[in-house]
This record gives C-alpha cells, structure tokens and sequence, in this order.
C-alpha cells in the first residue's frame, strides 16, 4: 500500500470507531410552518414572481 493508503485507513479507522455526538432533541415544527415554508420556496420558482416592494 502506499503512505496515503496507509493513512486514509487510519483516519477512516478512527473515525469509525469515535462515538456520535449527543445532539439536543429539539421540538418539532408544526406542519401549518412547513407547509408555508414549501409555499413560500414554491412562488419564487414560479415565472411571474416579483418580491414585495419592486
């Protein structure tokens, strides 16, 4: 094997073998703010959107 072989296995070695990070639960979303979050992403897309104030 080369040196940067050698080296890539261990580093994948390591990191397989570190313990996931705790992450905080965090409250989820309502569905009314996702759902106009995907309304909002879906009417900059459209052909004659213009923002507010132009």
């Amino acid at each position: 094997m080369d040196r940067i072989e050698h080296v890539f296995a261990a580093l994948s070695h390591r990191m397989t073998s570190m313990p996931l990070p705790d992450r905080p639960a965090s409250a989820p979303e309502p569905i009314a703010c996702l759902i106009a979050k995907v309304n909002a992403a879906k009417r900059t897309y459209e052909p004659d959107f213009r923002p507010r104030g132009f």
